[in-house]
C-alpha cells in the first residue's frame, strides 16, 4: 500500500480524491500529495509498488472525479506553481505551433465565399479573376 512516512505528510500534506469506481461506487482516497497529479484529462494515483519498486498508478478520467481536496502549506505558493506550470506548457507549445509571424499568406485578408442559398449557386463577387 501507499508508504505512510508522517514526515513527508507533514512537509507535503495530503490529498484527497473522490471518484466514482465502476465496481465499488462513490470512492475517497487519501495519498500523499506526491503521489497525486493531473495529466492528459485524468487523475492519477499512486496505489502501490510492485515487487521491484515500480509505483502502480490508477488512472481516473476527469469525468469521473467528483473532486480533489488537498492541504497546502501556502495557498499562494500552489497557484504560483501552478501559474509556472501553465507559462511553461504555454512556453513549450509556442515553439511546437508557430504563432503569429510575417507570412503574406497569414496577414492576407480574404472575403468569405457566399452561396446563394435559393439556387445554389456562386455569388458573382465571390468569381476567381481568370
Amino acid at each position: 500500500m501507499v508508504d505512510d512516512d508522517l514526515e513527508l505528510e507533514r512537509e507535503l500534506g495530503n490529498a484527497t480524491i473522490v471518484y466514482d469506481d465502476p465496481d465499488e461506487g462513490a470512492v475517497e482516497k487519501t495519498v500523499p500529495n506526491e503521489h497525486v497529479a493531473y495529466f492528459q484529462d485524468h487523475w492519477i494515483i499512486k496505489t502501490d509498488e510492485d515487487d521491484q519498486g515500480h509505483d502502480i498508478v490508477r488512472r481516473i478520467p476527469s469525468g469521473r472525479v467528483h473532486y480533489v481536496e488537498r492541504s497546502v502549506e501556502q495557498f499562494e505558493d500552489e497557484v504560483e506553481t501552478l501559474v509556472d506550470r501553465v507559462q511553461s506548457f504555454a512556453s513549450n507549445l509556442q515553439t511546437k505551433i508557430p504563432v503569429g509571424g510575417d507570412s503574406d499568406e497569414r496577414s492576407e485578408q480574404r472575403e468569405p465565399h457566399r452561396i446563394d442559398v435559393g439556387s445554389g449557386a456562386i455569388d458573382e463577387r465571390d468569381e476567381p479573376d481568370r
